[in-house]
């Protein structure tokens, strides 16, 4: 699971951000989602090591320009960089309506089929290996932050012992590492549960903007490996945080310190704090850091790898 930025700014971009943008590389499957995609996010894609044609889901959080003017155009060219099997695209309710006339009056035929999936609170997408689940947030629009959660994974496999129990390398020993039961040519039955460590947990990704800190903010990123948060106001500036229905900060630092989240990553960041302004974004990271320290700024192209959860913690949260 990496996380690659390809728009840190809020409203409008700037020489050195451009507007909302994210990329989860689930990197086991080859696959690319994409959450938001404002004006300019195929040519940040283009200037980045993702391929376009990697790209299977899409997740729009709310209508806003500055998270969805860039997503008509970057559907024609994935069509032109290699037909899909099928896209699936989430998002509000008026977001089918939107592509729908950005077809009709640009007169665009996609060459491949997208489904759009309206939000609903709760779980919105499951696999045999991930689920996303999506709350609503507190915003002037109807907006919706999203979780991806990878499941529970099969414990290290135990090659050594399964060649001491005379078992013979093969396709047996990717049965044996899921966990499955599996009969033996000499009618023995071997349990691989028997032969894999404890479970590993998986880990969890929660995306929220645009938003004001809301309970519903905390119970997405409950326990959350990596929470990606808006910060587009200094805490100085609250008062036109809440005007705007915006996070500060500190707002941001609130919900992952009330979501025992591992790693607060900033973004959506107002262009006021640029440098040479009397408030700075390192301003906004202090304070931050000040409610929850492990916090950092997210910049356009910065890539954050989400780490593995150690076998023996795992082990750990399991017995406790």
């Amino acid at each position: 699971m990496q996380i690659t930025f390809l728009g840190t700014s809020s409203g409008v971009p700037t020489r050195a951000r451009n507007v909302s943008s994210l990329a989860l590389r689930l990197t086991e499957r080859g696959e690319i989602w994409l959450f938001d995609c404002g004006e300019g996010t195929q040519h940040q894609l283009l200037r980045s090591d993702l391929k376009v044609g990697r790209i299977r889901r899409i997740f729009i959080t709310h209508m806003h320009g500055d998270h969805v003017f860039g997503l008509m155009g970057l559907l024609a060219s994935i069509g032109l960089a290699g037909n899909p099997d099928r896209l699936d695209i989430y998002g509000p309710p008026q977001l089918e309506d939107y592509l729908q006339a950005c077809t009709r009056y640009s007169h665009t035929h996609l060459s491949y089929p997208i489904r759009v999936h309206k939000h609903r609170p709760g779980l919105l997408f499951e696999d045999e290996d991930y689920r996303v689940t999506c709350e609503r947030l507190d915003h002037r629009v109807t907006a919706y932050g999203y979780a991806v959660e990878e499941k529970e994974r099969p414990g290290r496999f135990d090659v050594e012992q399964a060649k001491a129990l005379g078992i013979p390398p093969g396709p047996v020993y990717g049965r044996l590492k899921r966990g499955d039961r599996v009969k033996l040519p000499d009618g023995r039955e071997i349990d691989g549960k028997q032969l894999c460590g404890p479970p590993r947990r998986g880990r969890k990704v929660a995306y929220c903007t645009d938003t004001i800190y809301c309970d519903n903010a905390v119970k997405l990123s409950r326990d959350a490996d990596v929470l990606i948060h808006e910060a587009t106001f200094s805490h100085l500036d609250a008062s036109m945080a809440e005007q705007r229905l915006h996070s500060t900060s500190t707002m941001a630092a609130q919900v992952a310190l009330g979501a025992g989240v591992k790693q607060l990553l900033l973004t959506h960041f107002s262009p006021r704090y640029a440098p040479g302004n009397d408030i700075q974004l390192q301003d906004l990271l202090a304070e931050a850091r000040a409610i929850f320290p492990n916090t950092d700024l997210a910049y356009d192209f910065m890539t954050y790898e989400v780490p593995k959860v150690r076998e023996d913690l795992a082990s750990i949260a399991r017995t406790r």
